[in-house]
């Protein structure tokens, strides 16, 4: 019998996060404030606590994993690499498929890898309660589980229109404790100035960091948790790649590609950066690996966006990062993948991307459907939304190498099942759900209000 799953030991589990900045062949460009000038560590300790901006700031390239959180990641780690035989078989392809599995985590997708050592950073640091953002609920139910796991108060803000297509993502935050908000509220000046001037709005991730990141910097027993985008999110997913390496190795295998969501940039990164570690050498034994971020046609922000500083946020709270971006304030449509409806990106993705050492892909939203239906008729798996953007981009290679008669070997961030979202394939089923096309006049429209860096 084919073994088609390759299992570690708990004592694998990583022991150091990987740090990318170690090999990036340029520094980041640092966060600004609007007069142009770096921010200083005395204002992100507004909202950050001094244990996670010592991560977010470092550039050694392996920064250790607390034993705490490492007993934490038993709960689920590591995750199983896969074989997509199946998958491979239905496409007739030549190419081998692999698959890392994080739906198995209690709140089932790799958003506790983050969640998790952000809550226990933050409890040594004397902090008890937080705020937060989420958009598919993937974040905000992670959170609300290391909340839980560490005594830790949790307030979360749902972009409307995932709080209204997720119910079972809002239940979940809340049996694990966390008060949950549909975004935009009336409770922040954020909130109540989008309102004012769009009583219907659907939300967005830059909206919900707006209200979360308002009600941190304005009580000095709370501060802010990001799910993505930050150097110091970045750095805990790679716990993933790490895995994933240590499990091919165990077969003898070395992947040509690998592909990953991308909304802020957390399951890319997760999976992709322990691999551009080897690129960044030399390859391994020569070969490098082509890293592919896969985005919604919707939200476009790698492969549409400017290379620019701008907000993090909708109403302008957090500091100017230099990044792909649509536009703060732009409003992407109300797809099902709540996770990647976000305007930025992060700036170390992004520079990467700039540099052309990763690759990134748009794909449209009922053809990332249609892989996942081919997906879980083949594999068993249902997964969710996001993840389905890497099963489509991954499907395409495969499809390429048949043509061709490439044997590649590709792998895939499925970065978390779909069991929560089965309204959104009762909608591709029904024929319900819609492509967006670029909507070129709303970004041009955002991008002409860019903050004007050093601006008075």
């Amino acid at each position: 019998m084919e073994n088609l799953r390759v299992n570690l030991d708990e004592s694998d589990i990583p022991t150091h996060w990987y740090n990318v900045v170690a090999d990036m062949p340029n520094p980041p460009l640092p966060p600004l404030g609007p007069d142009g000038n770096p921010v200083s560590p005395e204002q992100m300790l507004q909202i950050f606590p001094e244990t996670i901006l010592a991560q977010e700031m470092s550039g050694e390239r392996w920064i250790a994993i607390p034993e705490e959180v490492r007993a934490a990641y038993q709960l689920w780690r590591p995750s199983p690499l896969c074989r997509a035989r199946r998958l491979e078989q239905f496409l007739g392809t030549p190419a081998k498929i692999f698959y890392k599995y994080e739906g198995v985590s209690p709140t089932g997708s790799h958003k506790p890898n983050s969640a998790v050592p952000q809550a226990y950073l933050n409890k040594i640091a004397g902090i008890h309660r937080l705020t937060t953002e989420t958009g598919a609920g993937q974040w905000g139910s992670s959170l609300a589980f290391a909340g839980q796991m560490f005594g830790i108060a949790v307030r979360i803000y749902m972009v409307k229109i995932s709080y209204q297509q997720k119910p079972y993502r809002r239940s979940m935050m809340q049996t694990w404790g966390a008060e949950v908000f549909a975004s935009p509220t009336n409770m922040t000046e954020a909130g109540r100035g989008i309102l004012a001037a769009h009583p219907d709005s659907q939300g967005s991730l830059g909206i919900a960091i707006s209200e979360a990141v308002e009600e941190a910097a304005s009580r000095a027993d709370t501060k802010y948790a990001l799910g993505s985008v930050l150097n110091h999110v970045l750095l805990h997913q790679t716990v993933i790649g790490q895995e994933a390496k240590k499990q091919m190795d165990k077969i003898g295998e070395y992947p040509d590609m690998i592909f990953a969501p991308f909304g802020g940039g957390c399951n890319f990164a997760g999976i992709a950066f322990p691999f551009f570690a080897d690129n960044a050498a030399g390859g391994r034994k020569g070969k490098t690996v082509r890293l592919v971020a896969v985005e919604p046609t919707s939200c476009p922000t790698l492969t549409r966006g400017e290379y620019t500083y701008d907000y993090g946020d909708a109403s302008g709270y957090t500091p100017l990062m230099k990044m792909y971006t649509l536009g703060h304030d732009f409003m992407p449509p109300g797809i099902h993948a709540g996770g990647l409806r976000y305007h930025g990106a992060s700036p170390l993705v992004s520079q990467l991307l700039h540099e052309g050492l990763i690759e990134a892909v748009a794909v449209p939203q009922r053809a990332t459907f249609e892989a996942g239906v081919q997906f879980a008729r083949t594999e068993g798996i249902i997964p969710a939304p996001e993840s389905n953007h890497a099963i489509r981009a991954c499907i395409d290679e495969a499809l390429r190498c048949k043509a061709s008669g490439e044997a590649k070997t590709l792998l895939f961030n499925l970065s978390g099942h779909g069991y929560f979202d089965m309204s959104a394939y009762d909608r591709y089923f029904a024929g319900e759900l819609e492509d967006f096309d670029y909507p070129r006049e709303a970004v041009a429209a955002s991008l002409a209000r860019l903050p004007k860096v050093g601006a008075a």
